[in-house]
């Protein structure tokens, strides 16, 4: 019974629900049926109108940055080598990586034991050479006074001749006596050209102990040379790199041993495009020597150093393009070998130029320009020089417009704007943003600067000092961070 019972109760609540089900159904389908039978309606389109950041173009005369990416150099590097090999004595107290030495100063002393022997071998055999050349002197003088007295007994026996056959022309004297006076005049001529000999061998004599004594000369140099060689001093007053050596070590004939840096005479190379190295050219199509400036950037505080264009690379080497040049560096404090720094280089200035952000032109050279009715115009804009983010244009044709600076694929020729003013020179104006810190964050960032040993030691110096005052500049503290990773 109570089965039954339930059973009509589910019955009864089904066919409820069915009811209700196509109660709604009915409902839908009629309102669908009234829908479809009212006319359609037609919405006035309404124009989209975009806002944009505009800026208007005023003629002036801006100076073109040229800027690139270089190295610094040192143009007088002096590469230090053994002259000589042998045990290391004596090595300076400065004589290390970053020493500082003056010029004339000892750096090192090898053994010179050697050196002093050959030295004294060379100083003997020079005295023994010169002792052979005044001996063979003394000589060339006695076979010079034996020669004259040869000739003049030669002379005796001719005059002595001479009265004989005299005697026998006027029949006083004997033809024997003839003979006989010549006879001794003729020994007597022999014994001239015997001697006349030996002065010619004297003086050969003389001439070979000339060249000994000039041989022992020279390797008396070469012995005092080698000495030399025994000790390093410094060639100039600078920074000492690239050290390896100790004490007692042992070298070998040009061994490197490091390299003397002149910090005070630094120069920068840089590598620029062809065309801007073309823009650097005088009328006579020589290099121009203009002024640069070279940044390094060290942690917050950038060092700056004025300097002049000296010279350029004479060819261009394999697999490189554009020109590298060379610039001198007048002051250079904090720079070191080595640095890699920001070159920028003020070309002429361009008269009636416009300077705009790059997004402002696309890659066909226009810009959109505010019209008529708020409408945009598409402007030819002839581009003259590229300077990071913005670019400057001709102002041909440009005088006076608003130019918007940002565009996109959304903006075109006849498109309704509404121009938003800027304010660049309130930007450019406005004070940099300054950071009240807490005691645990500066003592952070102090501790970081005078941990870092990278850091030249005055820009340390100056960032310490903005780190102690009250408010620090946002700027200096971002670098800082970004580079402890905080």
């Amino acid at each position: 019974m109570r089965f039954l019972r339930r059973s009509l109760s589910a019955i009864f609540l089904l066919a409820v629900t069915l009811g209700l089900v196509g109660i709604a159904v009915s409902s839908i389908y009629e309102a669908l049926q009234a829908r479809w039978s009212q006319e359609a309606r037609e919405r006035p389109g309404r124009e989209r109108v975009f806002a944009v950041n505009v800026t208007e173009a005023e003629p002036q005369s801006i100076t073109p940055i040229l800027s690139s990416f270089g190295e610094v150099r040192s143009k007088r590097t002096l590469e230090l080598r053994a002259s000589a090999a042998g045990e290391v004595i004596y090595i300076a107290e400065d004589f290390a990586d970053g020493g500082e030495v003056e010029a004339g100063a000892l750096l090192m002393q090898i053994d010179p034991q050697d050196a002093e022997d050959n030295l004294a071998v060379a100083k003997t055999d020079l005295a023994e050479a010169e002792a052979d050349l005044r001996d063979a002197r003394r000589a060339l003088d006695l076979a010079r006074d034996e020669l004259a007295a040869a000739e003049e007994q030669a002379a005796l026996r001719d005059r002595a001749l001479a009265r004989q056959r005299d005697l026998v022309e006027r029949q006083v004297g004997t033809e024997a006596a003839v003979e006989t006076a010549e006879l001794a005049a003729s020994a007597a001529r022999q014994s001239a050209l015997s001697r006349r000999q030996a002065v010619a061998q004297a003086d050969a004599r003389v001439d070979l102990a000339t060249t000994t004594v000039q041989r022992r000369n020279i390797a008396l140099s070469e012995a005092e040379r080698r000495l030399a060689d025994t000790a390093i001093f410094a060639q100039f007053s600078g920074v000492l790199s690239d050290i390896s050596l100790v004490e007692g070590g042992i070298v070998s004939n040009n061994e490197r041993l490091g390299e003397i840096i002149d910090p005070d005479a630094l120069e920068v190379a840089f590598r620029i495009s062809t065309s801007q190295y073309a823009r650097l050219l005088d009328p006579a199509g020589r290099l121009a020597k203009r002024q640069v400036t070279a940044t390094l950037d060290a942690f917050g505080v950038d060092l700056a150093a004025r300097g002049q264009i000296s010279r350029e690379s004479g060819s261009v080497a394999s697999g490189q393009t554009g020109r590298l040049l060379f610039a001198r560096l007048d002051d250079a404090p904090g720079f070191r070998p080595g640095d890699f720094v920001t070159v920028t280089i003020e070309e002429p200035p361009l008269d009636r130029v416009v300077l705009l952000p790059a997004t402002a032109v696309d890659a066909a050279g226009t810009v959109l320009a505010i019209g008529a009715d708020d409408r945009l115009e598409v402007l030819p804009a002839e581009v003259l020089r590229r300077q990071g983010d913005n670019v400057i244009v001709s102002a041909r044709g440009l005088r006076g417009r608003q130019i918007v600076e940002e565009r996109t694929p959304l903006l075109g020729a006849g498109i309704k704007v509404r121009p938003l003013g800027t304010e660049p020179e309130a930007a450019a104006d406005a004070p940099p943003q300054m950071l009240t810190l807490a005691p645990e964050r500066r003592a952070k960032l102090v501790a970081f600067v005078e941990g870092n040993q990278f850091m030249p030691a005055e820009a340390k110096e100056r960032v310490l000092g903005q780190l102690s005052q009250d408010q620090v500049p946002a700027t200096v503290v971002e670098r800082i961070e970004s580079r402890m990773g905080g």
